[in-house]
């Protein structure tokens, strides 16, 4: 089975936001999905999604990310959330994903590419570590719901 990755658009973000709330009970924190598709449309211009997409043209995983800037090291790709539907991983579209999330910070001349992963979800931390990232656990989340 063959897959592409490309860009989102508009038309995606209702499928997005059902495998996002997928991905919040995924990862033990359901009740933290606050967002609705409206709002995506409304924010638009804030996020770039990724999906990956089998050969029927149906999306089987997304990668979220974001263009921030840290004062110790500057511009950086944030990458949010990356999720495969279930049947469709061991596959390589999480290489795949995260692989094109790094070429776009390279082109947006980002000085790196941040992101979170659970504690718990050892086969995630195995394959971000298998790309080379270093897993920090000395931060703490910090959240003020606004």
């Amino acid at each position: 089975m063959s897959f592409k990755i490309r860009k989102a658009i508009p038309a995606d973000f209702e499928f997005i936001h059902s495998l996002n709330r997928e991905f919040a009970k995924f990862i033990k924190t359901p009740q933290k999905f606050k967002i609705s598709v409206e709002q995506m449309h409304e924010e638009r211009e804030h996020f770039c999604i990724l999906v990956a997409e089998n050969e029927l043209g149906e999306i089987v995983g997304f990668a979220t990310t974001y263009i921030a800037w840290f004062s110790w090291i500057g511009k950086t790709m944030y990458l949010d959330d990356l999720y495969i539907i279930e049947k469709h991983r061991s596959l390589g579209l999480g290489s795949k994903l995260l692989d094109t999330v790094i070429e776009m910070a390279k082109e947006e001349k980002c000085k790196k590419v941040r992101w979170q992963v659970s504690k718990w979800n050892k086969n995630a931390i195995e394959f971000y570590k298998s790309k080379g990232a270093m897993i920090d656990d000395v931060d703490i989340n910090c959240d003020l719901v606004l």
